[in-house]
């Protein structure tokens, strides 16, 4: 015998719709969804309500009712019909300005519930393919649901909060503070992107929701949540193209690329670096430009292509002689001497270049200790650790690898966690010496954690 799903008649109650309005209302939406067969009646309704599964793709859009029927986010579990296919959705780069706010609402919600099939979500390699052109195309549709109109003051309060995550990621790690944002777009964000705006008032609040939606990307981009990460940098190039910033967009492919680089697919890296810069013009964002060009060459030296890498460390360089600082936006704060010298160190590591990357580990180095930037610090000791294990230099790694450790323990960040393992698979064909065996003794609860 089926048990009634109370969590369903809970919400019904709630919304104040009635089971035929209920069933109305989930016509018009499949309508949307490109699913008009999809019409159930209130016999239909009345089958859910006591204990009959609906078939997907029906959960979802029971949820998106509830949602635009509450105002805020109302996801299938919600509802008692499960996990939705919210980790999938999430890859989505759709036309649909509002299937955009509600994919990146259901990623939300799912983190803050810390849900296993969000944790799990595999890191898709070529689903970066279809969002980078789409963003490049820059084709819009829907607007918003008639209610309150969003102010300028309200978007104003969403930027101050993005500054505290961002400065929170930045000296703490991403393993630091992401659910808290999380919870704050859930409550906060989505609302308002739901609203009316004016035209002025829609593109700033896209904006400031796009900045988020890639802080928490590379939050758990960060913590090593691989597939959450890449889920929320594509709908959060989404919103950057309804923002109509193309600087933003530019950026998110940034963080794409960096993270199909890290994961074994250095083409697809290359190629979402060079998307992005083929949006972005010399003058919307220097620093934007050199970072792009910085996370081009990290691609080209796993591939090989000693030229091209060298070719992009230089115009990286040259773009970054160009930041006005005070002119850039404030997302780009990190795109800075100690970020820059650290991924160019990563850079000639890859390449076997260990002159080269001492070098830049160590102008690095020296600009995140001034900012008292403890995972840029870290990475970049790793580095410098690298480049001297490169040159036979165990005793110079050992050092650099302790410093590396010291500064790992202070963040919350899986990749400089992983920074640290690099070293001991680098120090093994030193064998049993004293100075690897203390290096591995001194990570041992770091990289049990």
């Amino acid at each position: 015998m089926k048990t009634p799903n109370e969590k369903l008649s809970d919400w019904l109650d709630r919304s104040g719709m009635s089971q035929g309005e209920l069933a109305r209302r989930t016509r018009v939406q499949a309508k949307q969804w490109g699913q008009p067969h999809i019409a159930p009646d209130a016999t239909s309704v009345r089958r859910w309500l006591t204990g009959e599964q609906p078939r997907p793709p029906v959960p979802d859009i029971l949820a998106d009712v509830f949602s635009a029927a509450m105002g805020y986010r109302v996801t299938t579990y919600d509802l008692g019909l499960g996990d939705s296919a919210t980790a999938d959705r999430g890859l989505v780069y759709s036309p649909s300005f509002l299937a955009t706010v509600e994919a990146v609402a259901d990623l939300g919600r799912a983190d803050v519930d810390r849900r296993k099939f969000l944790a799990s979500a595999p890191f898709a390699a070529v689903a970066g393919i279809g969002p980078s052109r789409d963003w490049l195309l820059s084709t819009l549709d829907q607007q918003p649901k008639p209610g309150p109109r969003v102010r300028l003051e309200d978007v104003s309060a969403v930027r101050n909060m993005f500054g505290v995550f961002q400065q929170m990621d930045i000296f703490q790690g991403g393993g630091s503070g992401r659910l808290t944002l999380a919870a704050y777009m859930n409550a906060h964000v989505f609302p308002l992107l739901r609203r009316t705006h004016t035209e002025r008032v829609r593109r700033a609040l896209c904006e400031a929701a796009a900045e988020q939606t890639y802080l928490l990307g590379w939050m758990a981009y960060d913590n090593g949540e691989h597939g959450a990460a890449q889920r929320y940098l594509i709908q959060s190039l989404r919103l950057a193209e309804e923002s109509r910033n193309p600087a933003l967009g530019a950026h998110v492919l940034a963080g794409m690329a960096d993270q199909a680089t890290l994961l074994g697919h250095p083409e697809e890296g290359r190629r979402l670096a060079q998307s992005g810069r083929a949006g972005l013009t010399k003058s919307a964002s220097p620093a934007c430009l050199a970072d792009l060009w910085a996370l081009e060459a990290r691609a080209c030296a796993k591939l090989g292509d000693k030229r091209a890498a060298v070719s992009a460390v230089a115009k990286s360089e040259t773009s970054y002689e160009s930041v006005r600082p005070e002119e850039e936006q404030e997302w780009a704060a990190f795109i800075d001497p100690a970020y820059l010298h650290g991924e160019h160190a990563n850079t000639f590591r890859d390449l076997g270049e260990p002159k080269n990357a001492k070098e830049h580990a160590r102008r690095s180095i020296d600009h995140a200790r001034k900012q008292k930037r403890a995972r840029r610090g870290a990475m970049s000791h790793a580095a410098l650790a690298a480049s001297h294990l490169q040159g036979k230099d165990l005793e110079a790694a050992h050092a650099a690898g302790v410093r590396t450790i010291s500064l790992t323990q202070q963040v919350k960040s899986s990749r400089a966690v992983e920074a640290v393992q690099d070293l001991q698979k680098r120090m093994k064909p030193f064998g049993r010496h004293r100075l690897v065996a203390d290096f591995n003794e001194r990570a041992r609860d770091l990289v049990a954690a």
